[in-house]
């Protein structure tokens, strides 16, 4: 499946791991399209791992577990289909699944079919208990040809973590995104590790084959399965703002039948959205800028309709200030021309002055801006 926008919605691992059931699943699709969630573009909802049994019935196929899921697989896509959603499953590229389930090593065929006739319309491709004699990109290439040929059309999603140079052979393979970090935690030092670790894959993301920086911590607060410390407010708006200037997928991590307004507003950020789904998904430019220590990260993408995203990112636990020169956006004083600086999380608008923009940003703190050329 070529999908042309990085896909959004939700996944069930980061905060209920194993702890998975029908009921969950259906009051989640209650609320994706009750709560504004869909209207926003988060439109896959996805079970992760631990949903089966722990061997394959008699036939070589997998079965979803019968207390978990009473209905069935089929039942429950059924339902979420109904909702205006697509449904989303897990599996993995080696005999077990990171948490010890049968995994689809050498039944990549029957499993796509098999999905497809639950209605499957996404799976997340795991990397556990691969064989250590099969190169990864053949793994990854023959789920990719089960699923082009299993008669039903279904996103793949790749996550080998960037394990053996991911990005140099996932577009063989027709997965429509690829994870190319470790897992992600619910702590500031994870989100950071993730950011700084993006540098070298951006030439790596694009439309067809959207480069993941793995699911959304937004809201989680430290409960879950990836709990852990957790994050305040401000670092999950700007783990938000990064993910969404990058291009990265968005796929919700916490349990939205709770979320709070904070949650809300993050997750439901419209003008970040909008340029996350930006039609061209060009490679962002990251900005050297004047006086900038390691952790002001500042980035610039441009976008379809002529505008610029610009994101100032202070990953410092101290105030600190991004600074930097219209000339690195190809803007030079000598055109004539310069910004006019809309922020998306406080809708402030200003011109910029002297082809130069300093902001001052407290701890973990960002700015987001949607940029428009104008003459000075």
């Amino acid at each position: 499946m070529v999908k042309l926008t990085p896909p959004m919605g939700w996944n069930s691992w980061n905060t209920f791991g194993e702890k998975i059931s029908e009921k969950l699943i259906l009051e989640t699709a209650d609320v994706m399209a009750e709560n504004g969630l869909l209207e926003c573009g988060y439109d896959y909802l996805v079970i992760d791992d631990c949903w089966s049994l722990k061997e394959r019935d008699k036939t070589g196929r997998l079965v979803p577990d019968p207390e978990k899921f009473p209905g069935g697989m089929k039942a429950v896509a059924d339902y979420v289909h109904s909702k205006g959603l697509k449904f989303g499953m897990y599996s993995c590229a080696g005999n077990l699944t990171c948490a010890g389930y049968p995994g689809s090593y050498e039944h990549e065929f029957i499993d796509a079919e098999t999905f497809a006739g639950w209605g499957v319309d996404f799976l997340k491709y795991d990397y556990c208990y691969h064989s250590p004699i099969v190169a990864g990109k053949y793994l990854y290439r023959r789920m990719g040809l089960a699923l082009e040929n299993c008669g039903r059309d279904i996103l793949f999603s790749a996550c080998s973590w960037g394990a053996d140079e991911t990005h140099e052979w996932i577009k063989e393979s027709a997965a429509g995104m690829w994870r190319s970090t470790g897992d992600i935690f619910d702590t500031w030092e994870s989100v950071k590790k993730l950011i700084k670790q993006q540098e070298k894959l951006h030439p790596y993301n694009g439309v067809g084959c959207f480069n993941d920086m793995d699911m959304l911590i937004v809201g989680m607060y430290g409960k879950g399965n990836v709990g852990l410390k957790g994050c305040t407010d401000v670092q999950y708006k700007t783990h938000y703002s990064v993910w969404a200037l990058l291009g990265s997928p968005l796929m919700i991590g916490c349990d939205i039948r709770n979320m709070n307004e904070e949650t809300r507003k993050i997750l439901m950020n419209r003008e970040l959205i909008r340029i996350n789904q930006d039609p061209l998904c060009r490679q962002p430019v990251k900005l050297t800028g004047i006086w900038s220590g390691e952790d002001m990260v500042m980035y610039a993408r441009m976008l379809s309709d002529g505008d610029i995203a610009i994101g100032l990112f202070n990953l410092s636990e101290g105030k600190s200030a991004g600074r930097f020169n219209l000339d690195e956006l190809g803007l030079p004083m000598s055109t004539g021309k310069t910004l006019e600086m809309t922020e998306v999380w406080t809708g402030e608008k200003f011109t910029v002055k002297n082809s130069t923009v300093a902001r001052n940003l407290e701890a973990y703190d960002c700015e987001v801006f949607r940029a428009r050329v104008v003459g000075q």
